[in-house]
């Protein structure tokens, strides 16, 4: 009998998370959907079996170390591996963000969250992640967060309005998987960026263009890359973003 693939996606009770997880639901693979509120999570996963999708909460606060760790007990109790990590969860903080004005606490909780949380659930899934034959990390990423594109003569139609706390936590974001794929590349993990496009959701008070669904898409394609693949990239539905 062929196992099923196993996924936790962060963030997934709404939004681009929760599309993702249809996604991969609709595969064939158990998803655990990450969710710090006990109400809108437990609310998910019944709307995911209702579409016919294997799904089971996991109560995760990315910005706690005790709640990350009881999330990776829980996946090792109930499957003894995870084959895809979706690190999806983010913040984007109160705007506007002009870095003359900004409160640095405002810095420092989106950085907690969109980096250091990305860091946090990723080494606490690792030793899972290692017993999986295909095992995959997506980083869910902007193009905001793209130095070519903010430093570029169109960057307030290309990289978004001036953002000092949240485009710039991309950015780490980035730099950081790149140190992951450097450090991995001996391995069979393969950890790349997913750039969404600009969705509607309430993370931009749904101003966005892209329904969550197709921001789910380039999420989905990026966790059934197949052995051999790309790691350590950055890409968006178009392809690669530049760094």
């Amino acid at each position: 009998m062929h196992e099923r693939t196993i996924a936790l996606v962060t963030g997934a009770n709404k939004g681009i998370g929760h599309e993702i997880a249809v996604g991969l639901g609709a595969l064939g693979w158990s998803v655990g959907v990450g969710a710090r509120d006990d109400g809108r999570r437990a609310d998910a996963v019944e709307r995911l079996r209702a579409a016919g999708v294997d799904a089971f909460g996991v109560p995760l606060d990315v910005t706690d170390d005790a709640s990350v760790a009881a999330a990776a007990r829980l996946i090792e109790d109930r499957a003894g591996r995870l084959d895809v990590l979706v690190n999806n969860a983010a913040i984007a903080g109160p705007m506007p963000q002009h870095p003359t004005h900004v409160d640095p606490g405002t810095v420092r909780a989106v950085v907690e969250t969109n980096v250091i949380g990305v860091i946090r659930v990723t080494n606490a899934m690792l030793p899972l992640l290692r017993r999986s034959a295909s095992p995959r990390i997506v980083n869910m990423s902007s193009s905001v967060g793209s130095l070519t594109r903010q430093s570029g003569p169109d960057a307030e139609l290309t990289a978004g309005p001036v953002a000092v706390a949240y485009a710039p936590s991309k950015t780490f974001l980035n730099a950081v998987t790149l140190q992951y794929a450097r450090e991995l590349r001996d391995t069979d993990i393969l950890i790349n960026v997913g750039c969404p496009g600009y969705v509607a959701t309430d993370l931009n008070e749904f101003q966005g263009v892209r329904t969550p669904g197709q921001g789910a898409a380039i999420a989905i394609e990026l966790a059934t890359l197949p052995d051999g693949g790309p790691t350590g990239r950055f890409f968006d539905d178009a392809g690669v973003v530049p760094w």
